[in-house]
């Protein structure tokens, strides 16, 4: 899938310590809301880079037994916070679920990972025969705003890894292009929704709740802020 160097060696986990498990009931919320609104009930679900664990942990008390959940994750410094936080219910593999694994899930979540890799639509494709559904959270790093700017594109390649920057419909075209049939789709507004971004984000935030409202994809594409919450199969 690419260099993973940086998740290896503990180059991620030093700038990024908590694995941004503070953003982790949010991204809950909106997963089990697109599960609901098709009224998928999951009984065994996974998560491909689960990070600190937290968004199972989440789901783990909307959806109880016989659900369960299984975490993987390839970075050790991130498997040494979430492995403590297994139970009858939850498990966590130290490694991928694409090396000499055949277990099948009814839902499978990539939330905020393939545009850390390499190797894109190869991690997609195998994503894809996971589980019967996929639900991806993509970041929307590409806007009139950032572009102009250029030193948060910079950014979020040093800090947080992201390889790959996309709009709603590159995002969209990327998952068709690796075989998924998308069934539902929606913004998410963590400039707006989540605390502590920043007093830049801060300012921001209200012209993008005003533009958001009379144009919701015109906000996206010129102002950013927002990701791509993706329900396919």
């Amino acid at each position: 899938m690419g260099d993973t160097t940086m998740y290896l060696d503990g180059e991620y986990a030093q700038r990024n310590p908590g694995w941004h498990a503070e953003d982790s009931p949010w991204k809950a919320a909106h997963i089990a809301s697109m599960l609901d609104r098709h009224r998928i009930l999951p009984t065994r679900l996974c998560e491909v880079g689960c990070g600190a664990g937290e968004i199972l942990v989440e789901l783990s008390r909307r959806y109880p037994a016989p659900a369960r959940f299984t975490g993987y994750e390839i970075s050790p410094q991130a498997y040494a916070i979430c492995s403590a936080k297994a139970s009858q219910r939850m498990a966590f593999v130290h490694g991928s679920p694409f090396e000499g694994s055949s277990q099948r899930f009814d839902v499978a979540l990539a939330i905020d990972v393939f545009e850390h890799v390499e190797d894109y639509i190869g991690f997609l494709r195998q994503l894809r025969d996971l589980a019967q559904y996929k639900v991806l959270h993509i970041p929307l790093d590409l806007s009139v705003q950032t572009v102009l700017r250029g030193a948060p594109l910079q950014r979020v390649r040093e800090i947080v890894g992201h390889l790959h920057y996309y709009t709603k419909e590159t995002a969209l075209a990327t998952l068709q292009h690796a075989g998924y049939r998308v069934i539902d789709h929606r913004y998410t507004a963590h400039s707006v929704e989540l605390p502590g971004r920043g007093w830049k984000a801060s300012v921001a935030r209200m012209p993008r709740r005003l533009m958001y409202a009379l144009n919701a994809d015109f906000a996206v594409r010129v102002l950013g802020g927002y990701s791509l919450l993706v329900l396919a199969t």
